[in-house]
Order: C-alpha cells, then sequence, then structure tokens
C-alpha cells in the first residue's frame, strides 16, 4: 500500500492535485457507512463508493471543464455529510481513522494484489502520464488518449485510498499518498528519482509508525503521518541548506 501511494502520489503533486487528492479520499465515507448499514465489508462499500465517485469526477470535469479541484471539493464536502449522517460512534471513529482489528488473510492477499496492480498501471503509464502533463495537445498529437489516461490515473489514485483505508481511514490516507510525493519533489532532480524517493519515503514512515506507535501508546496511522510530515520539513531544511 505504502509503495502505491509513493508512486500515485508523485504525479498527484506533478498535477497540483494536492488539497484536491487529500479531500478525495473522504469520498469513501458514504460507501463505508451504506456497507455497515448492509452487513458488507466497510472497505468494500469504501472502494465502491470512491470508484463511483471517480467516475462522476471525470464525467463533471468533462462536461462542465470546471477545474477538478473544485469538482473534487464539491464532491468530497457532499460525500462526507452524507457519510457522518450514515455512520456513528465507534463506527465512524473507525472510517475517519482506520481500524485496529487483526487482517485476515484473505484481505491481506488481496490488498497484495490490488497493491501491485496499482504500481504496475502507474509504472506503465509513467511516460504517457508526464508528456500529457506537459501539455494535452502534445499528448493527443503524439497518439494519447488523454481523457482516457486522466481517468486511469483518477481511478489508481481511488483504489490506492481504498486499500489504505483499512490502517489510516478516510481523513489520513490522502496524506500518506501526498506527503511523501512532496518531499521528494524537493529531495530529487529526475522523475525516477522523484517516484523512488517518494516510494522509500512512504514505506519508511508507515513500517515506523506500524512498529513504533505501540511502544509509545500512539495511534498507527497519525504517528504514520506524523513521521512522513517531519521528513517532509526535515526536506526543507536540506533544501535550504543546498
Amino acid at each position: 500500500m505504502a509503495v502505491a501511494a509513493g508512486l500515485v502520489g508523485c504525479f498527484a503533486v506533478m498535477r497540483r492535485m494536492t488539497l484536491a487528492s487529500d479531500a478525495m479520499s473522504h469520498i469513501a465515507l458514504p460507501g463505508i457507512g451504506l456497507a455497515l448499514a448492509f452487513h458488507v465489508h466497510p472497505i468494500l462499500g469504501g472502494i465502491a463508493a470512491l470508484f463511483l465517485g471517480t467516475l462522476l469526477i471525470w464525467a463533471l470535469e468533462r462536461e462542465t471543464r470546471v477545474p477538478t479541484e473544485a469538482i473534487i471539493g464539491v464532491v468530497f464536502s457532499a460525500a462526507l455529510a452524507v457519510g457522518s449522517m450514515l455512520a456513528s460512534g465507534e463506527e465512524l471513529i473507525e472510517a475517519l481513522f482506520g481500524s485496529h482489528d487483526a487482517v485476515s488473510r484473505p484481505e491481506a492477499l488481496g490488498s497484495l494484489v490490488a497493491a501491485v496492480a496499482v504500481v504496475a498501471l502507474v509504472l506503465r503509464a509513467k511516460n504517457r502520464l508526464v508528456i500529457a502533463l506537459v501539455s494535452r495537445d502534445l499528448g493527443r498529437t503524439t497518439g494519447i488518449n488523454v481523457s482516457a489516461l486522466e481517468l486511469q490515473h483518477l481511478l489508481t489514485f481511488a483504489l490506492t485510498v481504498g486499500l489504505g483505508l483499512r490502517y489510516l481511514g478516510v481523513l489520513l490516507m490522502g496524506s500518506l499518498i501526498i506527503i511523501p510525493a512532496a518531499t521528494a519533489k524537493h529531495l530529487a532532480r529526475s522523475l525516477n528519482a522523484m517516484l523512488g524517493t517518494s516510494v522509500a519515503l512512504a514505506v519508511v514512515a508507515t513500517v515506523l509508525g506500524f512498529y513504533v506507535a505501540p511502544l509509545v501508546h500512539l495511534e498507527r496511522g497519525a504517528l504514520t503521518i506524523a513521521i512522513s510530515a517531519g521528513l517532509f520539513f526535515v526536506s526543507l531544511l536540506r533544501r535550504r541548506e543546498a
């Protein structure tokens, strides 16, 4: 999950979707609330809501030409309101900040397969994504279906968020996607270096948060994001010294 987050986050940062990407993770909340109401695994409901929300955002952007950030902001606000009404109490806390229950073997295997799929899709589309980021017109002239490529990126982002809901919840998962990528942007001097650095930072923050949190009696998700943010500020200091 951390590897997928590091890769997907790089292209979200390059698309200047930093704040919008964090808000996008909240779209999962209504799906989690409905899943709990119908006694379905909440992660399945969250991922379904993320995919539906992503398709809605993509369609509205194509039809209205309203900026992606604005559309995500509106959908996010509506999703947060609806989700808060559907889930309450302890269920809402787990949806927002993640669950501490043990992960079953099928769940772990499914998450691993999905994470590998995200990594493969991002690496395969890497060059096309860069070209489309530089210029949509340039992408079209080189034979790239820019609209379909943007949809693929949004869907891989949604799936990556879904992978992390179990551990970090809807409030924190977007941060794990964005912060390591933003840190890597300061440190790296090439695209490949940025991707590798972002992945390394996401993995380090996740592993440290997972193992250190029980020792200091803190929440794993919160500590993971705090570590990630700390690495970001350290990178700013290093860049200033350089």
